[in-house]
């Protein structure tokens, strides 16, 4: 049995106004680096990963490299869990992008399956990308764990995927920073037995701490 632990990096700074972030560069925050740490010990205490894959983007990284500590494994960075590209509406604000682009705007928020974003991807696209990863995934590791780092989108694909749901789906997925996923996949069976679990998560009142 294959076990996977799916999670997304940790919190980066509120972007204001809301802009579309996708494969712009943002550290993690205070805050997030305080979730990652969580994080790492929550899965460190609990599984025994064989391999860490993140996005390349620094704040998947970052939030990798954090797990891999944890439990003494160097993570590996990989494209295929990168984030959406947004082409032009890459970092412009939701403002700009409904301004120029009125009509795919509303589609996104809509019906986002129906989407590509101009010079950029669709979520048929992340779909293709995370499902190479799932297989590589299932393949290379038939009885072992591993811990996957994405983003919000990617995340969403690939829960969509194992869950055997459309992607017209995608706006009633959540997935908080570092919130923890945990699938199982024996004999080509997929169980789904937590979604963006954040439990391990704890603010106390002087701030984030682990």
């Amino acid at each position: 049995m294959t076990t996977i632990i799916l999670t997304r990096h940790g919190h980066v700074e509120d972007i204001q106004p809301p802009r579309f972030r996708g494969r712009q560069a943002l550290p993690l925050s205070e805050q997030g680096v305080a979730e990652t740490n969580m994080t790492a010990a929550r899965i460190a205490s609990s599984w025994r990963p064989a391999a860490i894959y993140t996005s390349c983007m620094g704040r998947c990284v970052a939030t990798g490299a954090a797990i891999g500590r944890a439990c003494h494994v160097e993570p590996i960075a990989t494209e295929d869990l990168n984030d959406l590209h947004y082409g032009d509406w890459q970092w412009k604000t939701y403002d700009e992008a409904q301004e120029r682009w009125p009509d795919l705007f509303k589609l996104w928020f809509s019906v986002p399956h129906h989407v590509r974003f101009p010079n950029g991807e669709s979520l048929q696209n992340i779909v293709l990308r995370t499902a190479d990863a799932l297989r590589k995934v299932v393949e290379g590791f038939p009885n072992e764990t591993v811990v996957l780092v994405g983003h919000d989108s990617i995340n969403k694909a690939l829960l969509l995927q194992l869950l055997d749901q459309p992607l017209s789906a995608y706006w009633r997925v959540s997935q908080d920073p570092c919130g923890i996923n945990l699938i199982e996949v024996e004999n080509g069976a997929i169980r789904v037995l937590s979604i963006n679990d954040t439990g391990h998560l704890q603010r106390s009142a002087s701030g984030w701490t682990i």
